[in-house]
């Protein structure tokens, strides 16, 4: 299958503004564990749109909703057509498929999972979804044609998307949670030089380490957050945020994470899970 093109419009630089566990639901009071979600995305949405900042797509990298419903990721698409930019999604562990692909085709939200940045990048979007559990794996396929769209385009510097954490983040209960076949990922990773970030969801919190020479990061939820290093599920205080990314045709990546600038959107702090 051959990858998709995305043409840059401002700079040889790709600038790409990622949304990360928005957890919508069908109605529009619809609150996780104290937030109401859409109302947290929606201030998330336009905050993007108050920076005056300039993108070449958006990326969505999972658990778009919570309750599976199709109205759920029509509220996303109906959210993000504000940005007036191509959105590149892929599925979290709670998402659903067949509600998924119900709102597409679609003019802005584009199913792809292979795409060419410009001249220098590329962008390979991956599906780490179990259906039924929260941790996530890679089905053989997927590593094998990880690997062949590696190979086919040695030169261009690659971002790799997923919704679960490859690595171990200090935190017991989300851990549990990761990507089951971490190893096998990374085996298929080390037989090449060309990888240089990789951005995933999942974790409600902001990540950004460097592991075998690879750039790992995450994203605060547009809704609810996670207290980082604690073995127990417990929430944090943080407010819901978003991530914008710059890919240099060096291969750097430049990134900024933005958050909500009031505290709006504090979740119940005695939650025990959800």
């Amino acid at each position: 299958m051959q990858p998709d093109l995305l043409p840059l419009e401002h700079s040889e630089n790709t600038v790409l503004f990622q949304l990360t566990d928005t957890h919508l639901y069908g109605n529009t009071n619809g609150a996780l564990l104290g937030v109401k979600t859409l109302d947290s995305f929606h201030a998330v949405v336009d905050s993007i749109l108050e920076s005056n900042l300039n993108c070449d797509a958006i990326l969505a990298t999972g658990d778009i909703s919570q309750d599976h419903s199709t109205l759920s990721y029509q509220r996303f698409a109906n959210g993000i057509s504000a940005i007036k930019k191509p959105c590149y999604w892929l599925p979290g562990n709670h998402d659903y498929k067949p509600s998924m692909g119900a709102v597409l085709p679609s003019e802005q939200i584009k199913p792809s999972t292979h795409i060419l940045l410009g001249e220098n990048w590329q962008m390979i979007l991956l599906d780490s979804q179990v259906e039924g559990v929260p941790y996530g794996e890679l089905s053989q396929l997927q590593l094998q044609q990880l690997d062949e769209q590696l190979l086919r385009y040695p030169t261009r510097h690659t971002l790799i998307l997923l919704h679960h954490h490859p690595i171990s983040i200090n935190s017991a209960w989300l851990d549990q949670h990761q990507l089951h076949n971490k190893e096998q990922f990374w085996s298929v990773l080390s037989g090449h030089h060309n990888v240089s970030g990789i951005l995933c969801g999942h974790i409600h919190q902001e990540l950004d380490v460097k592991i075998n020479g690879v750039r790992v990061m995450a994203t605060p939820s547009t809704c609810v957050q996670f207290l980082p290093n604690s073995n127990d599920f417990s929430v944090d205080q943080q407010a819901p945020g978003w991530r914008r990314l710059e890919l240099l045709p060096t291969g750097k990546i430049k990134t900024d994470v933005f958050r909500l600038a009031n505290n709006r959107f504090l979740p119940n702090l005695n939650s025990s899970g959800y």
